[in-house]
């Protein structure tokens, strides 16, 4: 049956993705199929629904992202996500794969009337989709300090100093006084925010501070492409 319903996404993925994915994804499709018969037949290691949803969440999430990685698909949902990213690349897998499952369960409470099958699944389809996070843009995001202060220029030397990271500064305007202002920005890793909100702290008290995560960040002192 799966394989069944595979056959019309594989003719598209066969025309946008190339024969290389479409020879992986009917190899990754064919042994789900035969795994689903395997573990069907063996005694699970607990019975217990909600704990089946937690680390059956983590472990179908690795298993997604390592599949999805290597360039193939199991079929379904993780198939069309494929097909879609070939048409837009921009396209965020994890958040598409998490709204089809959504979908493929809501259909499934819809029509079969189990509500709560419904909501365990839910808390799975939530585990997943950190997974893939976790698996294409890791936990260790960085931050983006926002500093505003008339003395921004000693709060950008002594984090040069202190801490080795470099700093921009932005022009920007308040608009409420209508005054010009130098906005610095800096980039930096988790661990070193807090040394960052002292130093800022220590110059000026009454500095502004705006900080937010950044899921990539390439060059010097970060990653490399």
């Amino acid at each position: 049956m799966v394989l069944l319903l595979n056959i019309p996404l594989f003719i598209i993925a066969f025309l946008k993705n190339g024969k290389s994915f479409f020879i992986n994804a009917m190899a990754g499709t064919i042994l789900l199929s035969l795994f689903l018969d395997v573990f069907d037949n063996l005694k699970p290691i607990t019975n217990d629904r909600f704990l089946g949803c937690i680390y059956g969440g983590i472990i179908a999430g690795i298993g997604t992202a390592i599949i999805l990685k290597a360039g193939a698909s199991t079929g379904g949902s993780d198939l069309l996500t494929q097909i879609a990213k070939a048409f837009n690349p921009n396209i965020r897998i994890s958040n598409l794969l998490v709204i089809l499952d959504t979908i493929i369960v809501g259909l499934n409470v819809f029509f079969f009337k189990e509500l709560e099958i419904g909501l365990y699944s839910a808390i799975t389809i939530f585990i997943m989709g950190k997974m893939l996070d976790i698996f294409f843009e890791g936990i260790n995001f960085a931050r983006i300090v926002y500093i505003i202060s008339p003395k921004y220029n000693d709060i950008a030397n002594e984090i040069g100093d202190r801490i080795r990271r470099g700093s921009t500064s932005l022009n920007g305007k308040g608009m409420y006084k209508k005054e010009e202002k130098n906005v610095l920005m800096c980039v930096a890793s988790r661990n070193e925010v807090r040394e960052i909100r002292k130093i800022v702290n220590e110059v000026d008290k009454n500095a502004f501070i705006v900080i937010s995560n950044a899921r990539e960040v390439f060059g010097e002192g970060f990653k490399e492409e």
